[in-house]
């Protein structure tokens, strides 16, 4: 049965919540304060990059499906069903600011204090947000809306960048955290549509809900952690961390997902989250160590990867030019936040190098953290033009199947520093290259000893 929905929130969650639901049939308002994204989103400009998204968008456009506005009032008393999808960002000790979020749910109390007929609404935590937040949330709208008749759902987003379209069209499972039995059936009948291949929906208490999309991050940037130390060490005992990786991928008790090592994790949702659940932690007297430590060695892992180029180089990068290939925090999204291609670029910079980078989707981003203290390539192959090395720092399609003779006769040397694992040893070394890589033992007569 199609819905009346209202989405709070404009951003990466908020926008594919909204056009993904408005593409399942269901009428969409995605409200946002600021006038000039309304009016581009009302245009079809989906602002940010995620494949299949701005086909969505102008298909609902066209049939008249979702509209984008400022009018909190009007979304609201329209809809049954609201989302907060509001950015959480990570104060300076770590813990979620949640001001935008308890900032609307203010604001929704106002509005259903001033309509007395609004009729049933559930309001439902979109945001990741910690532990507790729902019952933030229902406090702040009780306290303007004492009589309103609505319900705090907690329903944590469980998307990929690049991958969100289908992850949100096609669910692996959906977490629905409540105990009203009302919620919970509108809340059914909402994601009926895309459940229909029978992957499920668990209905859960909602702090049941809010720590299951922590503990799915924590976890995965674990396996992150993980595999990146154990390439570190397969690197000093001469072994090779892909097959090792595919040997313990097999095991039905790890899998193989999330198990390629490289230069650390990054994004808008692992390093934020990972702080999040354990600020958390230390304010509930819980010692979360083992999270703690993959906190510690993703910070670690840029070190050990730029290590790599100084130590080829004897610590003398002074003056050195480098092509840096990836910008993004990993491959299909134009996310630069906590890029750890941007550690490795910053520790580049920190050591007197210079820096030219390309990436198909990100630059704007780069533009906005280091200005021109970096050079902008317009393409992957005039990043090379006069540069010592190539940096592979994200794992974008069009660099896994490079013309080398093309790299090799623009740099300086055959030289390739390769962050994501992307390209075959034995192959490069029968091209005469001198590569390096993550977990595996370097190839190449220039490796120097300084390695």
């Amino acid at each position: 049965m199609s819905q009346s929905i209202a989405v709070i929130g404009t951003g990466y969650v908020g926008l594919v919540t909204g056009v993904c639901f408005a593409a399942s049939g269901n009428a969409v308002e995605c409200v946002d304060i600021d006038q000039e994204k309304v009016e581009r989103f009302s245009r079809g400009e989906t602002i940010i990059y995620e494949p299949g998204l701005d086909m969505l968008l102008e298909r609902a456009l066209r049939e008249r499906r979702i509209t984008f506005t400022t009018d909190l009032v009007g979304a609201v008393l329209r809809s049954r069903i609201i989302f907060l999808c509001l950015p959480t960002p990570p104060d300076e000790d770590g813990s979620a600011d949640l001001s935008y979020i308890l900032g609307a749910s203010e604001e929704v109390g106002r509005v259903l204090a001033n309509a007395p007929d609004a009729g049933y609404k559930v309001i439902v935590d979109k945001s990741t947000v910690p532990v507790g937040t729902a019952t933030l949330v229902e406090e702040r709208i009780r306290s303007t809306a004492p009589d309103a008749d609505f319900d705090v759902v907690s329903n944590p987003e469980f998307l990929r960048e690049g991958l969100a379209v289908d992850d949100f069209l096609r669910p692996e499972r959906v977490v629905v955290g409540t105990d009203a039995e009302r919620a919970a059936e509108v809340m059914r009948d909402l994601y009926e549509p895309f459940l229909r291949s029978g992957n499920p929906l668990y209905i859960v208490s909602v702090r049941s809900a809010e720590v299951a999309k922590y503990a799915a991050n924590s976890f995965v940037a674990m396996r992150i952690s993980f595999i990146n130390e154990m390439a570190n060490f397969c690197e000093r005992v001469g072994a090779d961390v892909d097959e090792v990786r595919v040997a313990i991928g097999s095991d039905s008790r790890i899998g193989p997902k999330y198990l390629f090592p490289g230069i650390g994790y990054g994004g808008s949702c692992f390093p934020k989250d990972v702080k999040a659940i354990l600020h958390t932690a230390d304010e509930h007297g819980v010692q979360l160590e083992v999270i703690r430590a993959v906190e510690e060695v993703n910070h670690r892992q840029a070190d050990v990867f730029v290590g790599k180029i100084t130590g080829h180089y004897n610590g003398a990068l002074a003056g050195r030019r480098f092509a840096v290939w990836g910008l993004a925090f990993k491959a299909n999204t134009d996310d630069t936040r906590e890029s750890p291609a941007f550690r490795v670029i910053d520790r580049l910079l920190e050591q007197g190098a210079e820096v030219v980078a390309y990436d198909p989707e990100a630059t704007t981003g780069a533009r906005r953290t280091y200005g021109d203290r970096i050079t902008y390539a317009t393409d992957m192959y005039a990043a090379l033009n006069g540069a010592a090395a190539l940096v592979v720092a994200t794992e974008w399609n069009e660099f896994r199947s490079p013309d080398f003779a093309r790299i090799a006769s623009a740099l300086a040397e055959p030289l390739i520093f390769d962050g994501r694992n992307l390209y075959d040893s034995d192959d490069l070394q029968k091209r005469g290259f001198t590569y390096y890589s993550v977990g595996r033992v370097p190839v190449g007569a220039g490796i120097r000893s300084g390695e």
